[in-house]
């Protein structure tokens, strides 16, 4: 154990750990791989469909299963640090993730890609939630914002670059690289956090195994997770299985809060919510989970199926935001100890939100351009909301605590994301039908404009070689394609004031939560 550590109430000594910005390197790395890894696929699902003979449902899998076990252990974490110490079970996550990454690369059915995409996702779970962790008990209280801010890097950037890395290694190389790519990156964060991060003093090891919790917990994540994966590709509540589904998790996630609530050593310590900063901070996650997810996600898709832009050149316009939040992170992590945290995430869900609106004007016409100033802005924004948020959240947990409480404050703002991504794909594809029939009424016969671009229409087809009536149908079927795209654009626009909204939402909550004297430590004040 290290001797510059002390054991007093917040979780690292005065000064912090002397190898603070090596371990906070090292844990960004980790995490910074387990976030990209969710994105970074995507793009490369139509190569490994033409290469391993999968339809579109099956290789939905190979995202499904990892997102499902990561999510699982995402929870679990506190007590499998415990059982297993928590240096061994972060650098074995790491290990296993790693490994994991080597033989999806390699595997050539889609059996084999999906079981280990399964087992990467195990290990993957750990890495988000152990870190944030390290991070807090390795610098000092008041420089809490600031370890935040190094863990805000992987958590915020790594969706960004996600797809356009994965994109560009699938253009240039191969699908399986994506997955190469981990294998000396996963080694060297292992073999740093082995070197330097040390054992929490108060980690304790579970006497029994709580299989009842751990079956409960699988049983209603799993459920929920495919509810919000594929409710919209079923319609929702006219499948019977979403609605059993619906049941099972409802059903299954009460069973398994009384039971961890009654249990002597649960696997999850809900008790951890009864402090108001944890419960107010991890509501006003699951908010800015949704509504964050709601636009991060939507605009790449926006991009290349609206704007026909390759992922390399998505990734070229979502780069300034990007590196926007880079920036904004590093200032409010040296502002939280000096100012009001709820005056941070207030000032950066007001910027997000304006951001939204901006970007809700962009059409069809939009180019590059057209983005960059939106971006930034919101960029800047998810600086000042994540920052303050996570500080004043895990402020009040002692050092004993923050292992569950990083686990269930990263587990509720991902499920807040599932459902955020949910939210705006139903939103999209109800909104694209209803402006379209709207779009289509004033398409008439009668009507001077629709008659002017099927007449052209049809003489640029007639040019080509079409006969009148084949030219003439061929005319409308663009003019549908067209009406179809408008409508796309306005249901996108409608998602971004959604959003704008919701984390709008974050403010009036605000009055929830305490002022904190400095900001990550635990002692606190009433305002």
């Amino acid at each position: 154990m290290d001797t510059s550590m002390d054991t007093n109430i917040g979780g690292a000594a005065p000064k912090g750990d002397s190898h603070k910005y090596i371990i906070a390197f090292a844990v960004v790395l980790a995490s910074l791989l387990q976030v990209i890894d969710n994105s970074i696929v995507n793009v490369a699902l139509p190569d490994m469909m033409g290469n391993l003979g999968a339809s579109l449902d099956e290789i939905a899998w190979v995202s499904t299963g990892y997102i499902l076990a990561s999510v699982i252990v995402m929870p679990l974490t506190s007590w499998l640090g415990g059982m297993f110490g928590r240096k061994r079970y972060f650098v074995g996550s790491i290990i296993l993730f790693t490994a994991s990454s080597f033989f999806c690369g390699a595997a050539h059915s889609l059996g084999l890609l999906i079981f280990w995409r399964v087992v990467q996702g195990i290990g993957g779970g750990a890495l988000l939630t152990v870190s944030q962790a390290v991070l807090l008990e390795t610098f000092p209280p008041e420089e809490a914002g600031m370890a935040m801010a190094f863990f805000g890097l992987g958590v915020m950037v790594g969706p960004t670059i996600g797809p356009t890395l994965g994109g560009w290694i699938t253009d240039n190389y191969s699908w399986p690289w994506i997955f190469y790519i981990n294998v000396p990156l996963g080694f060297f964060a292992a073999f740093m956090i082995a070197t330097y991060v040390h054992d929490s003093a108060n980690q304790k090891r579970s006497p029994s195994v709580d299989y009842m919790g751990i079956s409960l917990l699988i049983i209603s994540v799993a459920s929920m997770q495919y509810l919000v994966e594929y409710g919209q590709r079923d319609d929702w509540w006219n499948s019977k299985l979403m609605i059993g589904l619906a049941v099972s998790s409802v059903l299954g996630g009460a069973a398994l809060v009384w039971r961890e609530l009654t249990y002597n050593h649960p696997v999850i310590d809900f008790r951890v919510l009864r402090h108001r900063q944890m419960w107010v901070g991890t509501v006003l996650g699951i908010v800015m989970g949704v509504g964050l997810y709601a636009s991060v996600f939507t605009l790449p898709v926006f991009l290349q199926s609206n704007l026909r832009m390759t992922a390399q050149q998505t990734g070229i316009v979502l780069l300034p935001g990007a590196l926007a939040t880079a920036v904004s992170m590093w200032v409010v992590g040296r502002l939280t100890s000096k100012f009001d945290a709820r005056l941070l995430i207030a000032s950066g869900a007001a910027t997000f939100a304006f951001s939204m609106w901006q970007l809700s004007t962009i059409t069809s016409d939009s180019g590059a351009g057209d983005f960059l100033i939106p971006l930034i802005l919101r960029g800047l924004g998810l600086g000042f909301m994540f920052v303050p948020l996570t500080t004043v959240t895990l402020a009040e947990l002692d050092r004993a605590e923050l292992p569950q409480g990083t686990a269930l404050y990263n587990f509720f703002r991902q499920l807040g994301g599932s459902l955020g991504i949910a939210g705006v794909a139903t939103i999209v594809s109800h909104d694209t039908i209803q402006a379209h029939a709207v779009l289509t009424e004033h398409v008439t016969t009668t009507d001077p404009a629709s008659l002017a671009r099927v007449g052209m229409l049809t003489r640029g087809f007639m040019g080509r070689g079409a006969d009148v009536g084949t030219a003439a149908s061929r005319a409308y079927a663009v003019l549908d394609r067209q009406m179809f795209g408008q409508a796309s654009v306005i249901a996108y626009g409608h998602t971004y004031i959604i959003a704008a909204g919701l984390v709008l939402a974050l403010i009036p909550l605000l009055a929830l939560v305490r002022k904190s004297k400095t900001a990550g430590s635990a002692e606190m004040m009433l305002e």
